[in-house]
């Protein structure tokens, strides 16, 4: 394909220095011969415009849009990216508006293009072109099968469900690792059935290739697989002249190993990415690809970094810098902006989180006041059920917001499970609550739980008849802890709150056995408890959580239909790649950020220092970093609850304190009130591990 003429007005003109680099590499000879590219694009540096830049730039050089292949993460980002290419290319070849510019037929996501590739090849590899792919619900559906079939679901003891089996064979297959380690690692709850779910998986592929259908995973994994093959993989790459990756920082082994496989040389190869920015390994994401990607090849990859910065003001440029500057491994970048600003980031000490609520709603208020839209302020957590305090004083003050990131609070599984407990005794006939807790019993099913609430429909006293209530064989021994804890609340022993943790510790077995990653859950659970202490007793709790739910003006997965404005409520993970003009961010103290859980390794608290970084390069204006000076802690056995004191994050150790305006939210404007930046060891109370 010759090369395309382009008018004297340059369409590149934009472009900032370092962007006109990564644009033009290997331009001043055959580009498909040119070195491999990384591109670390700093947060708010153009990085889709750059990358759009470069696509449009090869294809005005003469490489041809069919041999192109732009892999991205979602396909919103795909057609995105296809859009920008074909306006530029509009732009440089000086088309009339609404005229053709050249396609990109192979701009997707990785998951898509593995479907097409896939089934071009499909009988090599010993599949059918006629292959079917499983949604999730499909493939749990097929696993469940398959672990009946072998009998694991009569197993005596706890055998994971379906919806765990799944998601422990595809952590498995996009990590590469070895079921073991893995379970070690992620699921110590499923050690002992190491062997079992071997022979399971083993099963599950079995069928699924009799049955000539994919999962997910599969569409990956099968790509991979065919690239091992050297015929397949040269014929494949062959195809394609230039490959280029979107958010490198987020790919998995597995992808990984496919880009080595199209492009061994790294020749034509170009990624974009930040390695500060990597923050989802629990979806298998290994950071190490894009810091190893340099020395990946025979021949380095060329590195383009973009620090310049288009969102944020410099003081929290500033802060944010300070905070990855202490990152043990990164590529070296100080993202820089040309919009000064005399206020710094805030560090907000208040006394605990129902006044962490309170401050954030009037500082929420007040930004409305002066301007800004609710829909252009974001109130960020590390996890979802840190924001239920908020959610509750957002709704009775009548503040709209819209939740992403997780279940509303309430709507959570387990939560409507603890509340279903209480809403039970406080209301024997509650039919909803009780058949929803019985079968939260191993071996009550439908059927049982039905003849239960029959039974008790008949009765003068319903708890009685609960009490009298023969179950199962199979469920005596789980019907028997289940019907103590029902007689003890019924009778006010444990009393309030504490009824709460009585319920917890009878269903912290339950957790485990009926959902994964039950450890994250519990936080919830505590998260519930804490919440319980707020109110006089359980009716009380009760009723106003029914009234005037966390989640009356909230919803995942649109906009609050009578408001025209609402306020933006995010877990830190379903932020990245957006932008407000005021953030808020919750719980910065140790425990929360770093998360109690993933603070065990270096490469987890690296990855929790990345994520506090994320969340603060998302401000443009106005950035808040809430340090609540109190937790209160419910006791599971004895000893009653107390409150104990949190200490601010170890990512922000006195040595940057400087680059933070440090006030206290009884007064914002009171710059000198302290906030404990050398931070007592008391937060050992609250089970914090330290860390290295």
């Amino acid at each position: 394909m010759h090369a395309l003429a382009a008018p004297s007005l340059d369409p590149f003109d934009t472009l900032n220095d370092a962007q006109r680099l990564a644009v033009e590499h290997g331009l001043d000879g055959d580009p498909t011969q040119a070195a491999p590219l990384l591109v670390i694009a700093g947060a708010g540096s153009g990085k889709t415009k750059t990358l759009a830049a470069r696509v449009a730039r090869l294809v005005l050089a003469g490489a041809d849009p069919q041999r192109l292949l732009l892999l991205t993460f979602s396909r919103r980002a795909a057609a995105e990216m296809t859009q920008r290419v074909g306006a530029q290319l509009q732009l440089a070849l000086g088309l009339a508006p609404g005229s053709r510019a050249p396609v990109l037929p192979w701009a997707g996501t990785f998951h898509g293009i593995g479907a097409r590739l896939v089934r071009d090849y499909a009988r090599h590899i010993g599949l059918s072109e006629s292959f079917t792919i499983l949604d999730r619900g499909d493939a749990e559906d097929l696993m469940a099968q398959v672990r009946e079939a072998l009998g694991f679901a009569k197993a005596r003891s706890r055998f994971p469900l379906k919806g765990t089996c799944l998601s422990i064979y595809s952590r498995l297959i996009n990590s590469q690792a070895a079921l073991h380690p893995l379970l070690l690692e992620h699921y110590p709850w499923c050690c002992n059935w190491t062997d079992e779910l071997e022979r399971l998986f083993e099963a599950y592929v079995a069928r699924k290739r009799d049955e000539q259908v994919l999962d997910y995973d599969d569409l990956l994994l099968y790509w991979s697989r065919m690239m091992e093959a050297p015929e397949l993989a040269a014929h494949v790459g062959q195809r394609f002249d230039h490959v280029l990756v979107d958010e490198y920082q987020d790919t998995n082994r597995l992808q990984a190993a496919i880009l080595r496989a199209l492009k061994p040389t790294g020749r034509g190869l170009t990624v974009v990415g930040d390695d500060a920015q990597s923050i989802y390994s629990f979806r298998a994401a290994e950071v190490r690809n894009i810091l190893d990607f340099p020395h990946g090849f025979a021949t380095p990859a060329r590195l383009v970094t973009l620090e310049r910065n288009y969102r944020s003001t410099q003081p929290i440029l500033a802060a944010s810098n300070a905070v990855i500057a202490l990152a043990e491994e990164r590529f070296s970048k100080a993202l820089w902006s040309d919009r000064p600003s005399s206020e710094k980031p805030r560090l907000v000490s208040v006394d605990d989180e129902a006044a962490q609520a309170r401050w954030v709603a009037d500082q929420v208020l007040e930004h409305r006041e002066m301007g800004i839209r609710l829909k252009s302020q974001a109130v960020l957590f590390r996890s979802s059920s840190h924001s239920a305090a908020l959610e509750l004083e957002l709704a009775r003050r009548n503040i709209p917001f819209v939740k992403f990131g997780g279940l509303k609070f309430l709507e959570a599984a387990h939560i409507k499970d603890v509340l279903s407990v209480l809403r039970w005794v406080h209301n024997p006939r509650h039919r909803l609550a009780g058949f929803r807790v019985a079968q939260l019993v191993a071996g009550i099913g439908p059927a049982t739980a039905r003849r239960l609430l029959d039974a008790m429909d008949a009765a003068a006293d319903p708890a009685e008849a609960l009490l009298a209530f023969e179950p199962p064989g199979a469920a005596a021994a789980d019907w028997a802890s289940l019907r103590e804890l029902y007689r003890r609340l019924r009778e006010g022993e444990a009393g309030w709150p504490q009824e709460v943790a009585s319920v917890q510790q009878w269903y912290e077995p339950q957790l485990e056995r009926l959902h994964d990653e039950p450890r994250a859950r519990l936080a919830d659970l505590a998260q519930l408890a804490q919440l319980a202490r707020g109110y006089a007793s359980r009716e009380r709790f009760l009723t106003e959580l029914t009234l005037d739910p966390p989640e009356a003006t909230s919803d995942e997965a649109g906009t609050p239909l009578l408001d025209e404005d609402y306020l933006i409520l995010s877990t830190i993970h379903s932020a990245k790649g957006q932008e407000w003009q005021s953030v808020h961010l919750l719980n910065v103290v140790d425990g929360c950020m770093p998360a109690d859980l993933s603070a065990g390794t270096a490469a987890q608290l690296a990855e929790e220092r990345r994520l506090l970084y994320v969340a603060m390069t998302r401000a443009k204006r106005h950035l808040h970093l809430l340090v609540p000076q109190r937790f209160y802690l419910t006791q599971q056995a004895g000893g009653g609850d107390k409150h104990v004191y949190g200490a601010l994050t170890r990512f922000i150790p006195p040595s940057i304190a400087g680059a933070f305006e440090r006030v206290t939210g009884s007064n914002r404007g009171d710059a000198s009130a302290p906030v404990a930046l050398a931070a007592p060891a008391v937060a050992v109370d609250l089970g914090f591990r330290r860390g290295p």
